[in-house]
This record gives structure tokens, sequence and C-alpha cells, in this order.
């Protein structure tokens, strides 16, 4: 790999001896990981089937490595969400954030989703969280992943930080800011990032990470806790952007957590600082660890106001929302929505505590539960992922690797028991992967167009 001669420089300046083995980790193979969402599955139940040859990501309790000749984006568990396929290092930042279930969790800058999806599961259907993208076309993404993965309590939001600040004051108890920036960390991964790579782009960034980080404190309640990370190497956009912060808000402590021990302490030298604190955040050096480049840093907020903000409104017409009524009495158990809001035909349900969000831009609020239409529902494939076999009256299941699950994944129509009628869950090996309907013994198939796997 051709290294911009300014970023070497540059890099041998800051680790000196150390810098030879720095350049000989561009030459280590990259490294292919996965983390199982335990909103649709259990660690080692999934560990048990053998379908991967899966070792262990230090860090993360959820988080496996797997060989590059094994492909799991192809494999019929990650259209039912049973895993997320995610980089080692980016991991770990979810892991510093010490979530509770009954939280209420901001993810400033979440796309493509793979924190916010972590997120959720540490949540485990509790609380609220916010995933917000500032860029539409990767908002899309977030939520399409928000989606697959199964996440009933998300709202997913389409927004400048200082659009947020004002919205949500002093309102999250944990924030991740995983900064866009200048990418330094992800060059042995994705090479084309080495040709976006200036000086002066790193001073751009380290510009916007300080706004970023402004509103994100606005945002966080008295005892919240933010996580600042970037995948970037340059001191500017880590130490440096972290001490100037500390400096202009002293209410804030450094934490150190559980995972520092995998990796290396931040430098405080780097930022010219006498804060041995820095030392509590860490670097994620890929010669030194099985994974890429990265920063982080725990930030606690021992001063402050925690604030409540006017709640949304819910649909309240009980004649109106009917006909979902309706099919949840005919094709559902052990299961209920509440807190219902419409957008057009749209019917959502609001996690509870959902705040006023008629001044945000908004692509997904909660669970879209399905379509009202001329007195009739269609469940949506969003609520087909966020079941279980358990909470349906009827359903198919296919092992992962059968004809009949391929044949699904295409949108093929099926052949069913006679005894089946109606909407119906179709899974893989009791994974939820989207919906069908029977009539006289032919599933018809609701598996969206835009998600089916090609014919060829």
């Amino acid at each position: 790999m051709v290294l911009p001669q300014d970023f070497k420089d540059k890099m041998k300046n800051l680790l000196k001896d150390e810098f030879d083995d720095f350049l000989k980790g561009y030459d280590k193979d990259n490294f292919y990981s996965l983390r199982i969402n335990t909103l649709k599955a259990n660690v080692q139940d999934v560990l048990e089937k053998n379908i991967f040859d899966f070792s262990p990501v230090k860090w993360c309790p959820t988080g496996y490595y797997y060989p590059v000749n094994q492909r799991p984006g192809r494999h019929s568990y990650h259209h039912a969400g049973v895993f997320y396929i995610q980089e080692a290092s980016a991991m770990a930042v979810v892991e510093c954030a010490d979530i509770q279930q009954g939280d209420k969790v901001l993810d400033l800058c979440a796309a493509p989703g793979g924190k916010s999806t972590q997120i959720a599961a540490k949540l485990g259907g509790t609380g609220l969280q916010i995933s917000n993208e500032i860029v539409p076309n990767r908002a899309k993404i977030l939520s399409q992943n928000i989606e697959r993965m199964g996440v009933k309590n998300a709202i997913v939001t389409n927004e400048s930080p200082e659009k947020l600040e004002k919205v949500f004051p002093a309102f999250f108890d944990k924030i991740i800011v995983d900064a866009p920036c200048s990418g330094e960390g992800m060059f042995r991964k994705d090479p084309a990032v080495v040709n976006e790579w200036s000086l002066s782009q790193v001073e751009v960034c380290a510009n916007r990470q300080g706004h970023i980080l402004e509103s994100a404190h606005k945002m966080l309640a008295e005892n919240g806790i933010m996580v600042y990370s970037t995948c970037t190497f340059s001191p500017e956009e880590n130490e440096i952007a972290v001490q100037k912060f500390i400096e202009k808000h002293p209410e804030y402590i450094l934490i150190k957590p559980d995972v520092h021990k995998f990796f290396s302490a931040g430098i405080p030298q780097w930022a010219d600082s006498n804060n041995a604190d820095l030392c509590k955040t860490m670097r994620l050096f890929p010669h030194k660890i099985d994974g890429e480049g990265h920063f982080i840093a725990v930030l606690k907020k021992t001063v402050g106001e925690s604030c409540r903000v006017k709640s949304a409104k819910s649909t309240a017409d009980k004649k109106l929302l009917q006909p979902y009524f309706d099919f949840e009495k005919k094709f559902l158990k052990d299961i209920s929505f509440s807190n219902f809001t419409l957008f057009g035909e749209n019917l959502y349900a609001m996690p509870e505590g959902t705040p006023d969000l008629s001044k945000v831009k908004v692509l997904r609020c909660g669970l879209h539960i399905g379509e009202i239409k001329k007195n009739r529902f269609e469940p949506s494939h969003s609520l087909a992922m966020a079941l279980c076999k358990n909470n349906v009256k009827q359903f198919i299941s296919y092992p992962c690797d059968s004809d009949e699950m391929l044949d699904y994944l295409k949108g093929e129509t099926l052949n069913t028991a006679d005894d089946l009628k109606g909407w119906c869950l179709v899974c893989t090996d009791g994974y939820s992967v989207g919906w069908a309907k029977v009539s006289d013994g032919i599933a018809k198939n609701h598996y969206p167009k835009g998600l089916r796997i090609s014919m060829a």
C-alpha cells in the first residue's frame, strides 16, 4: 500500500522507534468479524450450530472473527438479523458506555448502524434509543439495518447535531459520538480512504469534531456518560480534541473502562498536555491488536441538569386502529403494542417516553407495525423482524441451508400445510425472516422486493 508521505512523516515523528512495527501492520491480513444479535438469538445457540469457524473478539462478548473465505453476508441468518457484520475495533466503543436497560441513549453519528444495533442489544427492548445521521442516504441505510436487526425501541432521525441540541437539552443518559474523521485507521481496510486524506483535511475534521462534542455536551444529562471515538490516529482529532473539550468543560472527568486493558493508553504528550488522565483514553493500533485503528475516550458529566421534554402524542382513536387490533387478535400472541402513532397510512409503536419530534426529521419513529389501508391492515417487514415464532399463532420454519429458504429469499411462492391460513411468519431455524400470506396450501411471498436475492 502506498501511504501519503505527509502521513508517514507525521506518524514517524509521533511513534519514533515504534514506527517500523506500525508500518509492518499494513502487511497483515485483514480481519473479518461479526456480532451476534442478542435481540434475535442466543449467542451459545448460534455457536453450537457451527455455521462458521468463529473465534472470539476479546473486548466484545458477542463479537467473533470468521475466516475470509466464509461469507456470512450470503447466509440466511444475515437476512434474519441474527448477526451484524462489524469491524472488531468498532465493537469496543459501545462496550465502554455502560449502557443499562431503561437508559435514554443517543447515537449521534450513527450510520451505517453497527453501534446503534449494538446499543439496541444492550437495551434489550427497554428505554429509548435515538439514532441520528445527518446524511440522508446514509440515514436510510441506518434505518434499514435497525429494521433487519429487529429493534423495537429506536427512533431514526436525519438532523444536524446543532438542531438536535435544541430539541433534547440535558436529556440523554448515554451518548455515543463516533465522529466523522480523517479515517487514518481505515487505510488498511479501505485503501480508497488514502486518496481522500490530507493534513488540511485533518484540521477540517478536528474543527467539526469540536462542534459535534459541544452539541453532545448540551444533550447529556447530569452523571451521563459520553463515549467519543474516531477511526484515526491524528492527535488533533483524538487527545487534543478531548483535552480542549475538558478545558472548556471542567465538569467532565475521564473514565478508564474495563476494556482499556486490551488496548494502548492515550498519550498526553501528543496533546502537549500534563493531564495524566488522558492515559485513560484508548488507542487501538492495528499492529498491536486484531482490528483496525481507533481512538476511544469515555467522559462522565459530573455536574449539570437532567431535563424532561414534552412527550409525543399517540394516536388514541381505537376505531381508526381497529384493523390492526383485529390482526393482533387473529395472528399474534404473547405480545402487544401501544403508544401508537400514524404517519399517513403507516402505523408505528413509539417507545415509551418518546419526546415530541414535531421539529425533527424522522425516518423511523419506533417500530413500524404496518399499514392501515381502507379498513384493512397489512403487517410490515419491520414487525416480522421484531417478532419471534412464539409471538405468532402460525409460522413456517425452514433450515438455513434448505432449498425452501433459498426460494423464500428469492421471492418465490411456497407450498405449505393445508391447515395454515392468512398471515404466517416465515423463519429460518426458528429466527424470523419475513411474512407470507397463506391460502389453500400456497404461501404468497411477502419478502420485500428490494431485499430479495438474485435469481442468478
